[in-house]
């Protein structure tokens, strides 16, 4: 028995939506890093972006456990010195709430070419409303 190995020809996508109303942060990124990068298929292949495309609505809706809301930091440098930059989880979920589950999510994807092709497949959203209704999305629970 021969193994299979996917072709970039042959992947067929599909597109998820999944509503980050009072679901933990780590678990939605999990989930959604699951999918994107394809580990839900029989067909995934580890070199190949297999995966599917994930649209997150509601992500300053999302939940922090414990008191990671004040604790948590995020980081940033300039590159220039005195250029760091720090916010905590409270500041990111009022201003920047796709960029908090952004990083959460990209955090878990390879950190090579092939992860930052799998990252293009990923679209989040503040509010309740997104443009990608013509793709016809399946919602996708979790718990």
């Amino acid at each position: 028995m021969k193994t299979f190995m996917q072709k970039k020809e042959n992947i067929d996508r599909k597109w998820y939506v999944i509503d980050a109303t009072g679901i933990n942060l780590g678990r939605l990124a999990t989930k959604a890093a699951h999918v994107l990068r394809g580990k839900n298929k029989v067909t995934y292949t580890p070199y190949v972006d297999c995966g599917d495309y994930v649209i997150i609505i509601n992500a300053n809706k999302v939940n922090l456990t414990g008191n990671k809301l004040n604790d948590k930091m995020y980081y940033d440098h300039s590159g220039y010195p005195g250029g760091l930059r720090e916010r905590n989880a409270k500041t990111m979920i009022e201003k920047y709430p796709e960029e908090m589950v952004e990083r959460a999510i990209k955090g878990m994807l390879p950190h090579n070419r092939l992860g930052r092709q799998m990252a293009k497949k990923l679209f989040v959203y503040a509010g309740n409303e997104h443009n990608h209704e013509a793709q016809k999305p399946l919602v996708m629970e979790v718990k």
